[in-house]
């Protein structure tokens, strides 16, 4: 029997229900076999977005209640404003899964969009939507914190 590694329940391999992939010895790098993983991947997380945004627009929302105590009214403004802010955080995630699964349909997909590397095979499974390679996504945030001060 072989040992698998178990995947954790939060990873998106586990929504998609798939194992981590194993590089073959001499295999080209994103090759039909590697491409097929990915968009696995994708169209699962796609997917569960897409139920998750469906099944939160389709309960209707309690109604807005007027609470007569500010507090409970803030408290309940900060609570929409939290559902609104995910809400469309999942849809920004759909739009990168979608222009992931063109860069896959078109085999350019798994090649950092800066310097040209290879991303690896571990990030992408971590982040598919990755368009950087580790160390330019390090240099971007190091100008990101830069430009903040």
């Amino acid at each position: 029997m072989k040992n698998k590694k178990k995947i954790s329940s939060l990873s998106i391999l586990a929504v998609a229900g798939v194992y981590p992939y194993r590089e073959k010895k001499e295999e080209t790098y994103m090759n039909d076999f590697q491409l097929e993983h990915f968009k696995k991947i994708l169209i699962a997380w796609k997917n569960q977005l897409v139920f998750e945004l469906d099944r939160k627009n389709s309960y209707p929302e309690d109604e807005s209640t007027n609470f007569p105590d500010p507090i409970d009214r803030a408290v309940q403004e900060e609570e929409f404003s939290l559902k609104l802010r995910n809400k469309e955080r999942e849809r920004k995630i759909i739009k990168k899964i979608e222009h992931t699964l063109k860069k896959i349909d078109a085999k350019e997909f798994g090649y950092c969009t800066s310097c040209g590397i290879e991303i690896g095979i571990k990030r992408l499974e971590a982040r598919p939507t990755a368009n950087l390679c580790i160390d330019c996504k390090t240099l971007e945030e190091i100008r990101a914190k830069q430009i903040l001060r």
